[in-house]
């Protein structure tokens, strides 16, 4: 397997070939409907100073002038649960192809991607996190995200049960040893048995613990929150359904305002009416939407692995081979941003704050991503009145250039 060191400078010159790098002078984005936290301004501006918000709302000294009138200009995506895109794997692909497949989403507007890794040998995902540290500390990636080993049979979705074990804390403790700072959350079955030594754990490291892929009770639930836990892994997806006598698992994670809850929103994994379940019962601010996305986001129908799984994606579905179980996703963020507004009925500021503020706020990264404001980095989407992407800027660059003024 390659090592960062070794392939990241010829991937990262080809990803950034033909990007216009950041300018010297600041620059007004002008015109535009600007989602800000404190509202939508109808005629608004951001200026950029280098890589960073220099002001919202109204311009601001002398810059260059850009015309976006009839535009929406929103913060960057954050997706804090992704395994891929472009053809390439953050589970098993080489640096050339993580930085590939970092790229391929940020073409579709996310600036901030926390890697998912799938469930596999402990040796092997100890490797992974190393490879995955460093291109957090290069800034590529926001942090590592273990979705597995630790999860329940009964609920294992797409991961290989061969090589699912128990939540013992000495093993969660060498996968966050080995990314070296930089794991951001890891996916339990908080039932089985170390799940709630595991969760203290990881809380006391700063590491978010997630429920999921789980077939807990409803007060299995409430324990394993009371222990710390924060995040539910893709809410009604890989756990036991809502149950008049058995509530489960979704009445413990919807009711508690300490949890954030993670919704696939590709009208394949939920329902449209489990959506607005779930933003009537927890609210705008605590639902985030993530892709859990596979190799074939941005690239298309084909046979795939994921971890050691085959995976047949057909009419953009993904599925394995053996069973038919759904395999993460092919979305990307600006299709549910758009499928959010267009066809779910959420208000533009409810699908930022699921797409930008909420996830930036877990991620304990508010004070530089998440929302367009004075002094956080420039980051940002474009979108047409038809909530279509026509531009991403990235720390001040164009990854999508939308040729404007």
């Amino acid at each position: 397997m390659a090592t960062p060191s070794g392939a990241r400078g010829s991937a990262y010159k080809r990803l950034r070939r033909g990007a216009r790098p950041a300018t010297t002078h600041p620059r007004v984005l002008t015109g535009a409907r600007v989602v800000l936290p404190t509202g939508t301004v109808p005629d608004g501006s951001v200026t950029i100073d280098g890589t960073r918000i220099a002001a919202a709302g109204t311009p601001q000294g002398t810059a260059q002038v850009i015309d976006v009138r009839d535009h929406w200009l929103i913060p960057g995506f954050i997706d804090i649960h992704n395994h891929g895109g472009g053809g390439a794997s953050f589970t098993s692909g080489t640096v050339d192809e993580v930085l590939k497949g970092i790229h391929t989403h940020r073409l579709h507007g996310t600036t901030t991607l926390v890697a998912s890794t799938v469930t596999g040998d402990m040796d092997f995902l100890a490797q992974r996190a190393g490879l995955l540290s460093e291109l957090a500390e290069q800034g590529e990636i926001a942090g590592i995200h273990f979705e597995g080993p630790f999860i329940s049979p009964c609920r294992k979705g797409a991961h290989s049960e061969e090589l699912l074990r128990d939540p013992d804390p000495a093993e969660v403790r060498k996968l966050i040893d080995a990314a070296r700072g930089k794991a951001k959350m890891v996916t339990l079955a908080t039932e089985l048995p170390g799940g709630i030594d595991s969760v203290r754990l990881l809380a006391e490291h700063g590491v978010i613990a997630a429920i999921g892929h789980t077939d807990a009770t409803y007060e299995q639930t409430v324990e394993a929150i009371e222990a710390g836990a924060t995040v539910a892994t893709h809410l009604f997806n890989a756990m036991p359904t809502l149950g008049h006598r058995a509530p489960g698992p979704i009445a413990a994670l919807l009711e508690d305002e300490r949890v954030t809850v993670e919704l696939i929103n590709d009208g394949t994994h939920l329902h449209p009416a489990s959506l607005q379940l779930a933003f009537h019962h927890a609210g705008a601010d605590r639902v985030a939407f993530i892709t859990d996305a596979m190799d074939a986001a941005g690239f298309g129908d084909g046979r795939y692995m994921l971890g050691p799984l085959e995976v047949e994606v057909a009419d953009g579905v993904a599925r394995l081979v053996e069973g038919g179980s759904i395999a993460g996703s092919t979305l990307t963020l600006d299709r549910a941003f758009k499928r959010a507004v267009t066809l779910d009925g959420l208000s533009v500021e409810d699908a930022v704050a699921a797409l930008s503020a909420n996830p930036a706020r877990l991620l304990g990264m508010d004070d530089t991503v998440g929302s367009l404001e004075p002094g956080k980095d420039a980051d940002l989407v474009l979108l047409d009145a038809d909530f279509d992407l026509k531009g991403v800027m990235r720390r001040g660059e164009w990854v999508v250039d939308p040729q404007l003024g």
